[in-house]
């Protein structure tokens, strides 16, 4: 048997990179999958190289309307949710002083507002399904500083985590948090930034920076029936970074 066999999931940012690399993994382990995403091209073209068990739905994170939408379509396609990654998000690194209050709104909203959102939205039909698990998706620097904005959002996901792991709980509602460290996805290995990345990843104890599949592979651990006595709990995937 599969390790997601009979597990619905939703995955937000699934159109490329690490969401789409958790679609993948989580079809091979037999889930049934609603990828979300605002690239509605890339995405849908994921879904349909993934087959019959995924669905792609054109997703604004930061919409409560339609974050509902999002889970009606999931249980109109497949049932009641078993499993949400929050994995959407974005990236900002400017200073304190650079940043403007637009700029961090937009990023409190992407980064920390879908996370509530999404984990509001989909209670009710992990209630239906008798339980299921939630895994959020913050970043080493919701564990050490980074840059502002992008550090104050991976740390409320954080905390957020945690808070919603103790109400979930008397739902039989799973919560933890992924914190990946620096991870090959094209954002961050493409041409203008490749040098500082290798340079960088001298650095790190495990002397290379992880691959998508790499924190996939523990996604799936989270979503699945192994842990089911992890709650509240952070998951670090980052090379020894952060243990230095």
């Amino acid at each position: 048997m599969a390790r997601l066999d009979g597990k619905i999931a939703i995955i937000t940012g699934a159109a490329q990179g690490m969401g789409a690399s958790h679609a993948r993994k989580f079809i091979e382990e037999g889930a049934k999958v609603v990828l979300t995403d605002l690239n509605d091209e890339k995405g849908n073209a994921l879904a349909a190289e993934l087959g019959e068990n995924a669905l792609f739905v054109k997703h604004n994170v930061t919409s409560a309307d339609d974050w509902a939408m999002v889970v009606t379509e999931t249980e109109k396609a497949f049932g009641p949710v078993n499993v949400l990654v929050n994995n959407a998000g974005i990236t900002m690194a400017k200073s304190i002083l650079e940043v403007t209050e637009e700029e961090y709104r937009r990023i409190v909203d992407i980064n920390q507002v879908s996370v509530f959102l999404g984990m509001k939205s989909v209670i009710p039909s992990m209630q239906k399904a008798n339980g299921g698990s939630i895994v959020n998706i913050s970043s080493i620097n919701g564990i050490v500083a980074g840059a502002i904005g992008y550090t104050d959002t991976k740390f409320a996901v954080r905390g957020m985590t945690k808070a919603a792991a103790i109400e979930g709980a008397h739902y039989g509602i799973r919560v933890n948090s992924v914190h990946p460290g620096v991870i090959a996805t094209p954002m961050v290995v493409q041409e203008d930034t490749k040098a500082a990345v290798e340079e960088f990843s001298k650095h790190i104890p495990l002397k290379r920076v992880a691959q998508s599949e790499e924190v996939s592979s523990l996604v799936v651990y989270l979503a699945s029936d192994e842990s089911s006595y992890s709650t509240g709990a952070e998951f670090i995937v980052d090379g020894g970074l952060t243990a230095m």
